[in-house]
């Protein structure tokens, strides 16, 4: 028997096969993805609800599609974001452009950014693909105060960085 004529034989056959299509997401079942999926990225908080990002700037220079755009801010005693010096004013992630490699992720000094499990990202606009830092803000849980407000009384940003942060103090 000729070597490709197997090959042909297989692709005939499977031309008259019925077709398997699923018609998610109406009616496929969706599985949940393993825990290590990489999915869409969050800004995570500390326990008072103070954000993790610093803007540093690092996650953008570590993005090998030029995919996130931070700016960095200075804190202030009447305005502070996040604890430390600077925060992340704007904070941005082109969903057009993301390989979801996870570079970001490693490259973040306070762990701020995170990646979720959530794998829903297409939209028929180009412009909700850009997420801006409301989007990617984790929600406020618990005691959580949203910002700006004081760091929690006695603590310093070190402690907030070691992780001592529990809760928000009594204002």
């Amino acid at each position: 028997m000729p070597q490709p004529l197997p090959g042909f034989i297989t692709t005939f056959v499977a031309m008259f096969r019925k077709v398997n299509t699923e018609q998610y997401p109406e009616q496929a079942a969706k599985y949940p993805p393993k825990p290590r999926f990489h999915g869409r990225h969050q800004l995570n908080r500390y326990a008072d609800g103070l954000e993790k990002c610093i803007g540093c700037e690092l996650c953008a220079w570590a993005c090998p599609a030029d995919a996130i755009y931070v700016e960095g801010a200075p804190n202030t005693e009447e305005e502070r974001y996040s604890p430390g010096e600077r925060y992340g004013r704007v904070y941005q992630i082109n969903y057009l452009r993301c390989i979801f490699c996870g570079l970001c992720i490693e490259a973040c000094p306070t762990r701020a950014l995170t990646m979720t499990t959530e794998f829903e990202l297409a939209d028929d606009s180009r412009t909700n693909l850009i997420y801006e830092k409301k989007d990617l803000l984790a929600p406020l849980t618990g005691e959580m105060v949203p910002p700006p407000h004081p760091m929690v009384m006695g603590l310093t940003d070190a402690d907030y960085y070691a992780g001592l942060v529990t809760g928000p103090d009594e204002r």
